[in-house]
């Protein structure tokens, strides 16, 4: 066989004797070697969140999700909400880890002792952090957000974030094809359409830092984009709150970036009573899981994120009581908005009809007996 230097099988040969030694020592204990990581983050930084646990161990956050539930269910590990933010949970040790952290440490330092017999260790691991730097700036290690589609942005909005100077960031890609919507290009997507970079995007939001107050993410549906956590990520690393408009239909990645602390406020679109929502997405009633919107209306209302309803009135969709039974269905202290529908622009159905702006008045009054909170949104001239 021949004893070239194979850099990748000595990687994953050092790699794998090292997990078996860590596995071996640790079995008593009934965790293995993927979960050591963590907790030796979770101890030497008592009160990290998950989100700052996933990015320090630069690792997938399904990993690092089931590895602290490991932990969790072993009684090594356990989280607390935080006193200032609900949404946030913050990590800690038991008294049970203890024991486990004061032996994690001598397990890690005879393994680093059995290693380095023969061998300039201060200069290997000196040489091994270069390495693992240029992996990370040259293979792309870190979070990627390259794949998500960027429609258009706009770079300056007084109203999108109420009281925020911020630029809307419109996302192509959308299940729904709600008749009445203004964004036709996001939705039936043309074969000649240029998308934005999103590294122009970032460049841009950089360059801005100290003239923006916010950033709002609309589409388009943003929670359809597979790299949105990432995209959120860089954006809340400037130091940006953000604003997430969106149809409600991807409850569980709703909650993943809510709890994950990369949302701020959330503007959830109620586009009608359940009888007549998948009618007025654009879609068979056979097709349609209301659940998924029933789930993002009944975690929103808990009060985890800031956050607002709102439903744009068309004629051909909405009467008074669909108005008023939406009212109801989002009460419980949620802000409720109706919008004044506009018959122009990119609309993917032609020849709807809006109301005028008594009728508008009118449609508030009979919400407010529901919802106290119900606001008109572009009605009120």
């Amino acid at each position: 066989m021949s004893e070239q230097n194979n850099f990748l099988m000595n990687i994953s040969m050092l790699y794998r004797s090292t997990q078996k030694y860590l596995d071996r020592a640790l079995a008593p204990y009934e965790i293995g070697s993927g979960q050591l990581m963590f907790l030796v983050l979770v101890n030497e930084n008592e009160g990290i969140t998950m989100q700052e646990l996933t990015k320090i161990s630069e690792v997938d956050k399904g990993t690092t999700t089931k590895s602290i539930q490991r932990l969790i269910e072993s009684e090594y590990v356990v989280t607390h909400t935080d006193e200032k933010d609900r949404r946030v949970k913050r990590l800690y040790t038991t008294g049970k880890a203890a024991e486990l952290v004061r032996f994690m440490y001598e397990s890690r330092m005879r393994l680093r002792n059995l290693l380095k017999d023969d061998v300039d260790f201060e200069r290997f691991e000196t040489d091994l952090n270069k390495i693992c730097d240029n992996a990370r700036e040259r293979l792309g290690v870190r979070s990627d957000y390259s794949g998500i589609k960027i429609g258009r942005i706009e770079k300056s909005s007084f109203t999108a974030y109420s009281g925020k100077l911020s630029c809307i960031i419109y996302v192509a890609g959308c299940g729904f094809k709600c008749p009445y919507c203004r964004e036709k290009d996001l939705v039936f997507i043309p074969e000649n359409y240029e998308y934005v970079d999103p590294a122009n995007v970032i460049s841009f939001l950089k360059k801005r830092q100290t003239l923006l107050d916010a950033v709002c993410i609309s589409g388009g549906e943003p929670l359809a984009q597979k790299d949105i956590e990432s995209f959120l990520d860089e954006i809340k690393n400037l130091g940006y709150p953000v604003k997430l408009v969106t149809n409600g239909f991807y409850p569980d990645r709703l909650v993943e970036l809510v709890e994950d602390g990369l949302v701020d406020y959330v503007a959830m679109d109620v586009k009608n009573v359940p009888a007549k929502y998948a009618e007025t997405c654009g879609m068979r009633d056979e097709a349609f899981d209301l659940s998924r919107i029933e789930e993002s209306i009944a975690y929103l209302k808990k009060g985890n994120v800031e956050h607002e309803f709102a439903t744009t009135v068309v004629k051909e969709f909405h009467s008074m009581e669909d108005i008023g039974k939406i009212a109801e269905w989002v009460a419980d202290g949620s802000p409720y908005f109706l919008q004044a529908f506009s018959p122009h622009g990119n609309l993917i159905q032609m020849g709807l009809t809006a109301y005028g702006k008594d009728e508008m008045k009118t449609f508030k009054a009979h919400a407010m007996k529901f919802n106290p909170m119900t606001t008109l949104r572009g009605a009120e001239g």
